[in-house]
């Protein structure tokens, strides 16, 4: 049975670092809150692939055209196609981002022990959002440098009819993890990976502006800023073959405020 489409107005909240994928070429995992306050997960989305007027960016409003994904979790829609119409500039982070917190926070959850208990349960939310009560520390561990011979073929298998991105997807060869503790009087501690976009793009920038010494800015931005400055929740979902696997896709970092919402 073919499946209906669908046109869902949602605010982008999340793009991982694209990873190779015969789905196509190299794909982001894309999560947003649609105007009916309800999670969406779009994949897959070939952003560098994407004409210039359908590269949204984060707290954006857009309107996507969907079709429900082969996937067993909820929020999971497949992209049509050109199915991207970007509506708005991005919301400010004026006032402490209070107008991105006005869409955010209504989805925030306790902790994400009670989250896996949920999806455990009820084989849902498998994308959800929340404040760690302590962040320990940032782990990086060195990983491959270079893509696989068959991630390469993926990468290098053209399209006629789709631009190609003007250089070749990097591979980053890190991985990002947070070590932090639910607010959760059963929690033991979770160390997960990070695939936000944004950190992969801090590497990238900063390992050609500053060589070797990449790693004290980057822990600066990640680590100590996250840690001691920044009023930072996870956005976090769930690998579509391990369900019950979660990993931060995303990161929420206005400045901290008072409980008179004035800045720290």
């Amino acid at each position: 049975m073919k499946k209906e489409r669908q046109t869902k107005r949602a605010l982008i909240v999340v793009r991982t670092y694209p990873t190779p994928a015969k789905s196509g070429v190299e794909v982001s995992c894309t999560a947003a809150i649609t105007d009916r306050g309800e999670w969406l997960r779009i994949f897959p989305v070939p952003w560098r692939y994407l004409p210039a007027n359908q590269q949204f960016r984060k707290y954006q409003w857009v309107d996507v055209e969907v079709v429900k994904a082969n996937d067993s979790r909820p929020e999971s829609y497949k992209l049509v196609p050109d199915g991207i119409k970007v509506l708005s500039s991005p919301l400010s982070t004026a006032k402490a981002w209070r107008e991105r917190k006005e869409v955010v926070f209504p989805l925030k959850a306790h902790c994400l022990c009670c989250l896996q208990k949920e999806r455990d349960k009820n084989k849902h939310p498998t994308l959800g959002f929340f404040k760690p009560r302590i962040i320990k520390k940032l782990v990086i561990d060195r990983e491959t440098a270079q893509w696989t011979e068959s991630q390469l073929a993926i990468l290098r298998q053209g399209d006629f009819f789709v631009k190609q991105p003007k250089t070749e997807l990097e591979k980053i060869p890190y991985s990002f993890r947070y070590e932090f503790q639910c607010d959760h009087d059963e929690c033991t501690g979770h160390t997960i990976i990070c695939t936000d976009w944004e950190m992969g793009e801090s590497w990238r920038q900063w390992k050609q502006r500053y060589g070797d010494g990449w790693e004290a800015k980057f822990r600066q931005r990640y680590e100590t800023e996250m840690i001691e400055k920044l009023d930072t929740h996870f956005y976090v979902g769930t690998i579509h073959q391990h369900p019950h696997i979660w990993i931060i896709v995303g990161l929420f970092y206005p400045p901290s405020v008072d409980q008179h919402g004035l800045l720290v």
